[in-house]
């Protein structure tokens, strides 16, 4: 074939592969063997410098995408480039090209001349050694995963689908093994109902961006649940109106929260005042005696130590602010509180990075101290603590509004006196006799897990975001109503996690606190705890007007109960 001849005439398929192999060329099942190779003209074996490059290729790669997140996370501009940026992109586009140039060696073979003592054959090409199952198949790269001989992707899904169910292929690895996240998804699914023998089929896996989750939001997806978005508003609250997006499966919940908020706007609004925002966690730390971890609670509380940790911690981002750090001893373990403004983001990854910092430090002061973990519980994340409602974690707000005679009794349907013996009663009382830790609510949570879920905030930590204590007197010589709710740690951010998907980001849209702050970091988050504040007081308001009034049962029977019936599915 034009100055080609087939050299794998006469013989069999295992003395052709060695023949490729002894021209050291074997490429997409086509072996040429010519007189002079181009890379020859490498001053190093051609294994070994295609290794390098493939080296320098993904670790600058992998460096720049590692790089460039944390710049979107913090809001950094793109264009604002290190040195060691600038050293990565020069790396990444010299091993681009020359990949390039080698990959598209074989186009010009042709057109090189020369000599070669070795060969018994000039201008050879092996061609076409296409392997079957049975035969030898050259190894993939490890992001190339084989099935039945040819590449994981060219395979039928329900066959790819087996091969999860009888462990031949992770499911885990099937976004990188496929290079398609929806695809995954759904076959990640297929073998999912083969190994329950249970099926999917109400779960919606249509009309979403796997993309967007991989590797931020949710590993081994099968598809998404759908929970509807309602609104409720107007809020006005501190001379602004929020209309607020509530994604909830509760009956009644947007409608109550919607009249409490009718009642605030119509007697004039809410106030809210932005007490505390730090973000805290706690890591323990354990030394060989008692006197040793008081050493370090000593080192730490001292004024002259206090500059040069905050330098150290604060240097891991542009946002990050050390507050302060409470120490606790037990025993011989430390434990220490960081707490640190975070600006919009919620700010658990910043504080847990600066943490790292200052620990690393410290460790190459007090060489017996070991860290045992980087949380200890002391921070408190995700549980109903003393600390965090005493102290604070995150944002803390207070919000009130003086709510008149005629709206209590013609917009709640209940009068004043009857709201506060009830607050005094069930909030207050009943809520001591319980034992509660921030509880001291009708219902709280139900409005921060709403907002929560639909704002793409972390739903678990409600618990915490949730404490709050309702207070509920007499104002206007006794005929209006001043009601307030306090809540020591609202725990929220505008970027990061699951803010950034696009339904979760239409909602902060909406409220006008989406993405970062630029003039001011830190506003948009700090106003978003303000919202959840405000809604918060407008639920109290409605459910306790509604317990006065007698009217909660009648409300849920009439609007939170389904007439469809509901069978059970195999």
């Amino acid at each position: 074939m034009g100055g080609e001849i087939d050299c794998c005439s006469g013989m069999n398929q295992k003395d052709c592969i060695d023949s490729c192999a002894s021209a050291e060329k074997m490429k997409n099942g086509n072996c040429k063997n010519s007189k002079g190779l181009a890379s020859d003209a490498l001053p190093l074996p051609v294994g070994l410098t295609n290794k390098v490059f493939f080296v320098l290729f993904f670790s600058s790669s992998y460096f720049l995408m590692k790089s460039w997140r944390e710049k979107s996370r913090t809001a950094t501009p793109l264009h604002l480039l290190t040195l060691w940026e600038l050293v990565a992109i020069m790396t990444q586009l010299a091993s681009f090209i020359y990949l390039v140039g080698f990959f598209g060696i074989d186009y010009v073979q042709n057109f090189v001349t020369g000599s070669n003592e070795d060969d018994d054959v000039s201008e050879v090409e092996l061609t076409s050694l296409a392997p079957k199952e049975e035969e030898v198949v050259v190894k993939p790269s490890p992001l190339q995963v084989q099935l039945k001989g040819i590449l994981l992707g060219d395979n039928d899904d329900d066959d790819i689908a087996a091969a999860v169910c009888n462990g031949t292929v992770a499911s885990y690895s099937l976004e990188s093994a496929l290079g398609d996240c929806r695809r995954s998804a759904w076959v990640r699914r297929r073998a999912l109902e083969m190994i329950t023998g249970r099926s999917l089929d109400g779960l919606p896996l249509e009309g979403f961006d796997y993309g967007s989750i991989l590797g931020q939001c949710c590993e081994l997806p099968v598809g998404y649940v759908q929970i509807p978005v309602g609104i409720a508003g107007p809020l006005l609250l501190d001379g602004l109106e929020h209309m607020v997006p509530m994604s909830t499966t509760e009956g009644c919940l947007v409608a109550s929260t919607n009249r409490g908020c009718k009642a605030i706007h119509i007697s004039g609004g809410a106030t809210s005042v932005l007490l505390r925002d730090g973000m805290t966690r706690a890591p323990v730390v354990r030394f060989p005696t008692a006197k040793r971890a008081t050493d370090l609670k000593f080192y730490i509380e001292d004024i002259n130590n206090s500059q040069n940790l905050s330098a150290i911690f604060n240097s891991t981002s542009r946002f990050a602010k050390l507050q302060g750090i409470r120490c606790a001893i037990a025993g011989r373990n430390l434990y220490m509180r960081f707490s640190c403004f975070t600006g919009d983001a919620m700010g658990m990854n910043m504080v847990s990075k600066g943490m790292q910092n200052v620990l690393d430090f410290l460790q190459n002061e007090f060489h017996d101290m070991d860290v045992i973990s980087v949380s200890g519980n002391f921070c408190a994340d995700k549980k109903p603590t003393a600390v965090n409602w005493i102290e604070g974690r995150g944002k803390s707000v207070v919000c009130d509004a003086v709510i008149t005679e005629a709206v209590v009794n013609k917009v709640l349907k209940t009068t004043v006196p009857a709201l506060l013996e009830l607050n005094m009663l069930k909030n207050l009382t009943g809520s001591a006799l319980a034992g509660s830790m921030g509880g001291f609510n009708a219902h709280a949570s139900n409005i921060v897990s709403a907002i929560f879920i639909a704002t793409g905030q972390d739903p678990a930590q409600n618990v915490e975001s949730s404490h709050c204590i309702t207070m509920m007197e007499a104002a206007n010589g006794g005929k209006d109503l001043h009601v307030s709710i306090t809540m020591p740690c609202i725990e929220v951010g505008t970027v990061g996690g699951g803010t950034q998907l696009a339904s979760q980001a239409a909602c902060l849209n909406l409220l006008g606190v989406k993405g970062a702050n630029v003039q001011s970091p830190g506003a948009n988050s700090q106003r978003l705890a303000r919202i959840v504040a405000g809604a918060v007081l407008a639920g109290e308001l409605s459910l306790m007007s509604a317990l006065a009034a007698g009217q909660l049962v009648k409300s849920h029977m009439k609007y939170n109960r389904s007439n469809n019936d509901v069978k059970a599915t195999t």
